[in-house]
């Protein structure tokens, strides 16, 4: 019996959304104001989704407790309050939309999982705007 649990989470965090291979005018053309020369940041909401079977022994699909170290550590102490395109590793040559740091974060958690769970990361960057994978 698969059953899914979620853990919510949230860091804040700026970015510039930017493809040097291109020219200052289709940059501003495409990304709009997310190209501001000066960054602009978002207080991002991630919903960590870990599908599995039940434990008979604990009555559980994971502890969330956990899951929610597992996140702070692998994700939040990564990524909060940091500048992605500065001052991280995975962003220095990856441009930071919501699409790749969703990605990212999944590809940071999955290993740290066993292979028995799926797991699926979703990311808003605002309330109305989010993207989801589900690896």
């Amino acid at each position: 019996m698969k059953v899914s649990v979620f853990r919510r989470a949230h860091f804040n965090a700026a970015h510039r959304l930017h493809n040097p291979a291109w020219s200052d005018e289709q940059n501003r053309a495409v990304f709009g104001l997310c190209n501001n020369p000066n960054w602009h940041g978002h207080n991002y909401e991630m919903e960590v989704k870990v599908t599995g079977d039940i434990d008979p022994e604990t009555g559980m699909v994971v502890d969330l407790g956990w899951l929610s170290t597992l996140i702070r550590e692998q994700v939040e102490n990564r990524f909060d309050h940091q500048n992605l395109n500065l001052d991280t590793e995975e962003f220095r040559d990856l441009n930071p939309t919501a699409e790749n740091i969703c990605v990212v974060i999944w590809q940071i958690l999955r290993p740290c999982l066993p292979e028995r769970y799926d797991l699926q990361v979703r990311l808003y960057e605002t309330p109305r705007n989010f993207v989801e994978y589900p690896g």
